[in-house]
């Protein structure tokens, strides 16, 4: 007996709905949907154009398209192995005929029977284009007679797997249809007929979804209502319907997002009894061996001012790879440590730790300025005596890692948290080190450029300051985009930057051999990730895997030291091969996307990036940002194969420019 929802309306609990038992809420808990509210708003990831149907003749090798046609036989199951069965039959058009197989589907002999008719939706094989139809099809019972073409004429075609849909006299098949994030126990044909209960639910007049833009708002843009917005992109017609849906449901998401964002700000801002005292810049300028950019001056500017004023500073700086912000961040551990205050940094591993230990201790000491570090690897005395000396205030500066945040850890008058690559961090354990003493001032710093208008909304409780200069004198990385065919002069090049004296990046997506690119996440998708156009089935690449790579080129290159690093080793061992590296004891790195930003390796020369089709604009452009960082000339080589149209303009993009806020700003673009 089909099950009807105990009530109706936006609120309407997941289980309610038809086919949904326990287990099966269950995995849509997963998804993060327990209501008819949640289910409605999570988006599809692509959509399949079912309506592009071709004949038999008319299909080409490898395309992905529909076939209407009629079934020949009868359905006939075998089990080709243990634990896979293979179900197999013969079906036909005017055409032609076509041999569909599924694999793991016995239950399509129950479904599919000799003169139904179905639309199959799939990649389309040609298999022996000169061959007769009929031969092609024993022994299936199919008959020269059946066709209206000549025998020469005749187009044979296979089917694997392909999604099948009944097409009967009242029947209406949908032409695009949604494909959803997914999670195990939830199928596609599930979400989509859940929804479509889910989308009533919603609409009701007393509990559903109300319109909450107003009718001067709707005109004025061309907005089309909350229900239509909805409807248009889980059960489109046409393309011109996703449109259409995606321009409504992307201002919600930004409208909601800034008015939430709006909310979350204190009532008030946060006053300071005794503000910092401006202080003479001279002595610290004088010590550095260069000249800030403008862009850097307008930084400790801009931070001078927060932290002498009256409140309590809250600023992020954004600059690209490069531009100089740890010595912003150093100008404002100056100005606290001349008020006779103390300062601390918190970095997300022990390696950049360590890193700015080395830099910042040795150029505080000039000043007189006693400098600790705070890491998890040090031993318990060596920590016992670092926490001692800051609560004593014998420290004044302090650099360490999450260590910085535990209970143990006092001060004696703590002014300023700096926060190294904040996105790194939860909002927990960044305000823990703030919390540490009273109106702590805090300076976040990020490396991965985003547009000064977007940066205001995503920060709008935030101070924004933007580094959008380079420090004269950084050479530029020349960027290049090669196929597998220039493998051998690939490693030619790297051989000739290692006998200079450099070093190499290797990066490759994937850890092991068997992970694939193929696979559904459940992870909910917003509108700037929506796809609008998308075939059923995504281009296949395999991924090089770190591993089994490293191997290899440690066969190619036996003069050479070969590592590799990824995200599945301990941090301390990653610690400890990247130290390596960084000492010149490594010469090619083999590695996933765990280099860390910021990581200071100057004799690293070359960034080779395998699969470069499978990143997107920001993570290149931060992988290439690991090298030319010394005076050598440095190169980025990206190795991808694609066909995408896609992939190849963001590869296309990375060759023509180093800035990265231009390149975040076609990164918006084409999301």
């Amino acid at each position: 007996m089909r099950k009807s929802s105990l009530q109706t309306g936006k609120d309407t609990p997941i289980e309610r709905f038809y086919g949904i038992g326990e287990k099966r809420a269950e995995a849509f808990y997963k998804l993060g949907i327990r209501t008819a509210e949640d289910l409605v708003y999570h988006f599809p990831r692509a959509y399949e154009p079912r309506g592009n149907v071709k004949t038999t003749a008319e299909a080409e090798d490898g395309e992905v398209c529909s076939l209407v046609l009629t079934v020949a036989n009868e359905p006939k199951t075998a089990m080709i192995r243990k634990g896979m069965t293979l179900t197999k039959f013969t079906a036909f058009d005017e055409d032609g005929v076509c041999a569909v197989t599924f694999f793991n589907q016995p239950y399509v002999r129950d479904v599919a029977h000799k003169g139904m008719t179905f639309r199959f939706f799939g990649k389309v094989k040609r298999d022996k284009p000169n061959a007769p139809a009929w031969e092609f099809c024993e022994p299936f019972e199919v008959s020269p007679r059946q066709f209206k073409t000549e025998k020469k004429e005749k187009a044979s075609v296979s089917m694997a797997s392909p999604i099948m849909e009944a097409v009967t006299p009242r029947g209406v098949l949908r032409s695009l249809v949604p494909v959803y994030p997914l999670t195990a126990g939830i199928s596609q044909k599930l979400m989509g007929s859940t929804m479509k209960e889910a989308l009533s639910a919603v609409s009701s007049e007393t509990d559903g979804i109300s319109e909450f833009l107003s009718e001067n708002l709707l005109k004025k843009y061309g907005f089309c209502g909350i229900h239509e917005a909805l409807r248009f992109i889980h059960m489109p017609e046409t393309l011109d319907d996703t449109a259409v849906a995606v321009k409504r449901l992307a201002f919600d998401e930004l409208y909601l997002f800034a008015l939430a964002m709006m909310l979350s700000k204190d009532g008030e801002v946060k006053r300071v009894d005794a503000p910092l005292s401006v202080i003479d810049r001279a002595p610290f300028m004088s010590s550095l061996s260069y000249r800030l950019t403008a862009a850097q001056m307008r930084v400790c500017d801009a931070v001078e001012q927060d932290m002498t004023g009256g409140t309590v500073m809250n600023r992020l700086v954004v600059g690209d790879v490069g531009s100089g912000k740890t010595i912003c961040a150093a100008f404002a551990v100056y100005l606290a440590l001349q008020n006779g205050k103390q300062a601390a940094l918190m970095a997300p591993t022990e390696i950049l730790a360590r890193q700015h230990y080395e830099e910042l201790s040795a150029f505080f000491a000039r000043f007189g300025y006693q400098t600790e570090l705070l890491v998890g690897s040090m031993t318990a005395s060596a920590k016992k005596k670092a926490v001692a000396n800051l609560a004593s205030g014998i420290s004044s500066f302090v650099i360490g890692t999450h260590a910085l945040i535990e209970e143990s850890v006092r001060f004696q008058d703590l002014a300023l948290a700096i926060i190294d690559e904040q996105h790194r961090f939860g909002t927990g354990q960044r305000r823990k080190l703030s919390e540490k003493a009273e109106n702590v001032h805090v300076l976040a710093m990020s490396a991965t450029p985003i547009p000064r208008t977007l940066a205001m909304v995503l920060y709008c409780d935030t101070d924004v300051s933007i580094i959008d200069e380079m420090p004269p004198g950084r050479q530029k990385v020349d960027t290049f985009w090669v196929n597998e065919s220039y493998r051998e002069r690939l490693n030619g090049f790297i051989r000739k930057n290692i006998s200079m004296g450099g070093q190499v990046y290797i990066v490759c997506p994937a850890v092991e051999e068997e992970e694939t690119l193929e696979g559904e996440s459940g992870e909910r998708v917003s509108m700037s990730d929506l796809i609008p156009l998308g075939g059923a089935r995504e281009e296949k690449t395999k991924k090089k895997a770190a591993t089994a790579f490293a191997e290899q080129l440690a066969g190619v290159f036996p003069e050479y030291r070969v590592a590799f690093v990824h995200g599945k080793l301990s941090g301390k061992e990653k610690d400890r091969i990247m130290t390596e590296f960084a000492k010149g004891k490594i010469q090619i790195l083999v590695s996933t996307t765990v280099i860390e930003v910021g990581v200071n390796v100057p004799s690293a020369t070359l960034m080779i990036v395998e699969n470069a089709e499978l990143f997107g604009l920001s993570a290149l452009h931060q992988l290439r940002g690991r090298v030319g960082r010394g005076k050598a000339k440095s190169y980025c080589v990206l190795v991808s194969d694609s066909k995408s149209e896609k992939a190849r303009e963001r590869l296309k993009i990375l060759c023509a420019t180093n800035d990265g806020f231009k390149i975040a700003e076609k990164d918006l673009e084409m999301r």
